[in-house]
């Protein structure tokens, strides 16, 4: 008896040669060493970003100065692309950090190392007022809005009204309200003067002037400020005795708020 035998068509000749090359490919890839596939076997642009396994790039992946300003997209470099250290010196060239490159926010004080920012680092006119936090003091800027200056006064001697002025370490941007009620004397308080904290931190609310009398002699006859002397630079003071003795005096504390 005779059994048919089948026809070999394009079809399946076509199958078994893709079959074939399958896997020869994968016995390919299979039989690589380790390590075998190195810069010089990729293509130019053959690493993409879809290509990279999210994290796979760490600090010790990286050569000193291979990224460079040519390397980042606008924005590439966001805070959670970013390990904590993983930035340092030795990876950036000189400019590769540009204002254009770095997201608003991106750069804060935990992905700073400790001197990492030194005067060669700023730009001219990078520190700006804006920049500085309210208990940084203004420099040679005015008094920053709800910032406190404090300071002592002393007057006395001889003579039975006693003048004397402070200036502010700091100008404010404009005078100080100082009406008579805000002279207080020995642990009074005021509206606008809520008193001395402690032992030597006189408080003012916001622009008001606020003097505090800690102490003075038997013949201390009264305290006030000088008509027209307050102004944004400082403020005068008159003290009245009772009587021309050497002995005379009155000292005491005072606070300055900007408003």
């Amino acid at each position: 008896m005779r059994f048919p035998r089948p026809k070999l068509s394009y079809a399946n000749v076509i199958a078994t040669i893709a079959l074939f090359v399958a896997l020869g490919g994968a016995a390919v890839a299979a039989g690589l060493p380790k390590n075998s596939v190195g810069a010089s076997q990729l293509k130019r642009n053959a690493v993409t970003t879809a290509k990279i396994k999210r994290a796979a790039v760490t600090s010790g992946k990286i050569a000193a100065k291979a990224v460079v300003a040519g390397k980042l997209g606008a924005n590439a470099v966001l805070p959670g692309n970013l390990g904590k250290g993983i930035i340092t010196t030795d990876k950036l060239s000189d400019g590769a950090v540009i204002a254009s490159k770095i997201k608003n926010g991106v750069v804060t004080t935990n992905k700073l190392n400790n001197g990492a920012v030194t005067t060669a680092k700023l730009g001219d006119g990078s520190v700006t007022l804006g920049k500085l936090a309210d208990g940084v003091a203004p420099l040679l800027g005015t008094l920053k809005s709800g910032q406190t200056l404090r300071g002592v006064f002393v007057l006395g001697g001889e003579d039975k009204i006693t003048p004397s002025s402070v200036s502010f370490q700091f100008p404010l941007l404009n005078p100080p309200a100082a009406p008579k009620e805000n002279v207080l004397d020995v642990g009074k308080t005021s509206a606008n003067c809520p008193g001395v904290t402690g032992t030597s931190t006189p408080q003012a609310n916001p622009g008001q002037l606020c003097v505090y009398v800690t102490s003075k002699s038997t013949d201390f006859e009264g305290l006030e400020f000088v008509d027209g002397a307050t102004n944004r630079l400082g403020f005068g003071l008159s003290a009245g005795f009772l009587t021309a003795d050497p002995a005379n005096l009155v000292y005491g504390q005072w606070a300055v708020t900007a408003p």
